[in-house]
């Protein structure tokens, strides 16, 4: 794994190391299959996890380090999660969130920033400590919705991009702002695919009612 930190190529005028390229090449890759509900989508999740966690780790962000050691514990579950709930004409089920889920999204989020934020200050975990709370708990809860089969996970995620493009740059990981950058894109399509596909499955659900 030092191999991959201590060595770099050179991208857009900037050294990136190995092990950032690759883990957020990865990190890509899982939201294309996140999109099409695969199940491979876990286990390259689980390589883009260890690679980013040295990273981070080496970067002095202690927020975006742990993320990566709580990403991988929900990875292992959703992986188990959507092997049980392969439905055979639509693949994984997702549906939209209630009402009441999505607001108790919202408060966790907002909790969780605070306190996990005054813990990385008091720790002197990380330098920027408000960003860095606010993505690992936004990563969190987008996982572990992702897990759920929840649409709206993916909204999650447009959150924790807008704050994580002007950490990452001012934290010099130029190639992870860029990466960021296009996650915006995907996680918009992303949405939409989700989105249309939980349509579809309620009405197969309240047609055969």
């Amino acid at each position: 794994m030092r191999v991959l930190l201590e060595n770099s190529v050179m991208l857009f005028g900037q050294r990136i190391a190995y092990a950032e390229l690759f883990g957020q090449v990865l990190a890509l890759a899982v939201v294309f299959l996140a999109q099409r509900r695969t199940l491979w989508t876990w286990p390259v999740q689980l390589v883009s996890v260890v690679l980013l966690f040295v990273v981070y780790l080496s970067a002095h962000l202690g927020g975006l380090a742990v993320r990566q050691l709580v990403v991988g514990v929900i990875a292992v579950y959703g992986w188990w999660a959507w092997a049980r709930r392969r439905d055979p004409v639509f693949g994984v089920a997702v549906r939209r969130g209630t009402p009441g889920e999505l607001v108790a999204v919202a408060v966790a989020f907002v909790v969780g920033t605070v306190g996990f934020a005054l813990a990385l200050d008091a720790l002197d975990a990380s330098w920027a400590p408000w960003p860095d709370a606010a993505i690992f708990v936004g990563t969190v809860l987008a996982f572990g919705l992702q897990a759920w089969g929840l649409v709206e996970f993916w909204l999650v995620w447009l959150v924790v991009d807008a704050i994580g493009v002007p950490l990452q740059l001012r934290s010099g990981l130029w190639f992870s702002a860029i990466v960021y950058t296009v996650f915006a894109g995907l996680v918009v399509y992303g949405w939409v695919s989700w989105f249309r596909s939980a349509r579809r499955q309620r009405a197969a659900v309240s047609s055969a009612g």
